[in-house]
């Protein structure tokens, strides 16, 4: 895969121990309107979304992918319980602040999807459009115990990156069926050589772990925000899930009707939005394509 950003860009965060370096890859016109924001999962990084934003950036719009704190390029936090959902948003209203537009648009992986439903529900909230994949507003402990045992076992680095794409293969196998140079571009991106050990370094802090340990994560319920959230949404379920069960996705349609329904068959958690299918969806959703009632206008995958 050759997809590169057209620029690479930062903004500071701030937790009560001092400042932050938030990273982000940046795709398209360097000034947009309504720039859309893509958010990734627990684990992962921004630049998951390569093939997405490369594809939608080549239609005139901007896209910019950040890495949250403590994964990618970002710097990693002093505290590892800093590491939680209201510093999330913390970090992302600087980002949307930096870019200097009236409103974006908002693709949200997991992690990045809760993000994205507590900004959108607030009052005078910048999102117009949002996509979320494969979460939402009640977190089931089937699927947060799997994630906080798969998170407890990351090696701190690899040996060769045939190992490490190998580790990426089984503990992200609920991404479903990727081609070799999808396998092999999440890998790249998710390490770094180090030259002093002579080893591929995780680019994960391990102190992520951490919110594993807190009894709000296994409790959390978004409903409140979700109810609130009055622009179209996209929801995006695996058909094999331990995230998005469908009786969560059922009611998530039920409680809000701008929510358009999309499950891609063949995955767990989550999709990836790196096949050209999946990203089709996206693209035409996020350009207003498709209608925003359950199941209207989004074609199965």
């Amino acid at each position: 895969m050759q997809d590169i950003p057209d620029r690479l860009g930062s903004v500071r965060g701030l937790t009560r121990r001092g400042f932050h370096r938030i990273a982000y890859a940046d795709w398209g016109p360097s000034v947009s309107d309504r720039p859309i924001v893509c958010v990734h999962g627990l684990t992962r990084n921004g630049r998951d979304f390569d093939p997405l934003a490369s594809t939608i950036a080549g239609t005139g719009r901007r896209v910019v992918c950040p890495d949250l704190p403590g994964r990618g390029q970002s710097d990693r936090l002093q505290d590892g319980s800093d590491y939680a959902l209201p510093q999330y948003c913390s970090d992302m209203t600087v980002l949307i602040a930096a870019l200097g537009a009236a409103g974006v648009d908002w693709v949200g992986t997991s992690l990045g999807g809760l993000i994205g439903i507590v900004l959108a529900a607030l009052p005078r909230s910048p999102i117009r459009r949002m996509v979320i994949n494969d979460i939402g507003p009640y977190l089931p402990w089937s699927g947060l115990l799997r994630l906080g045992s798969t998170l407890a076992k990351t090696p701190a680095d690899f040996e060769t990156i045939e190992a490490a794409e190998e580790y990426f293969r089984q503990g992200l196998a609920p991404f479903g069926q990727l081609s070799d140079g999808h396998w092999r571009h999440l890998t790249t991106h998710s390490v770094r050589w180090n030259s002093e050990s002579r080893r591929f370094t995780t680019l994960c802090d391990p102190k992520i772990a951490h919110a594993f340990r807190n009894p709000w994560q296994y409790s959390i319920d978004l409903w409140k925000y979700w109810d609130a959230i009055d622009v179209p949404v996209l929801v995006i379920r695996g058909r094999e899930s331990d995230m998005l069960p469908e009786t969560v996705l059922n009611e998530m349609a039920r409680r809000n009707r701008n929510t358009a329904v999309l499950t891609v068959e063949g995955c767990g958690h989550a999709p990836t939005l790196l096949t050209s299918d999946q990203i089709e969806v996206v693209a035409e959703f996020l350009n207003g394509a498709c209608g925003t009632a359950p199941d209207e206008g989004v074609p199965p995958i």
